[in-house]
């Protein structure tokens, strides 16, 4: 099985646990692993301008990596799982938790 199709796999489990666990729209925490550099937290916190985000951002104690933190309301779970896509394609190297 491909990246891809493990990938969708996931995000449609996902899909169906937010169904399952929340009422919609509702605030969502999304948080994201880089290394750390400026730019590479300037392309998330971009992904998620002007929506109202909440959004946080904490070096690793060697400085290496910089976890980002982003609260926010979203619609529904289909919103939730676009926002994940957009950042995994526009930002390289970036880790979803």
């Amino acid at each position: 099985m491909d990246n891809d199709s493990n990938s969708e796999a996931f995000y449609e489990k996902l899909k169906a646990r937010l169904y399952e666990t929340t009422s919609w729209p509702a605030e969502y925490l999304y948080k994201f692993i880089v290394k750390s550099d400026a730019q590479k937290i300037a392309e998330i916190e971009v992904i998620f301008d002007n929506m109202g985000a909440v959004i946080n951002t904490i070096e690793s104690k060697n400085g290496k990596y910089t976890s980002v933190s982003i609260n926010i309301l979203m619609r529904n779970p289909n919103a939730v799982i676009d926002k994940y896509k957009e950042v995994a394609e526009k930002v390289e190297g970036v880790i979803s938790l």
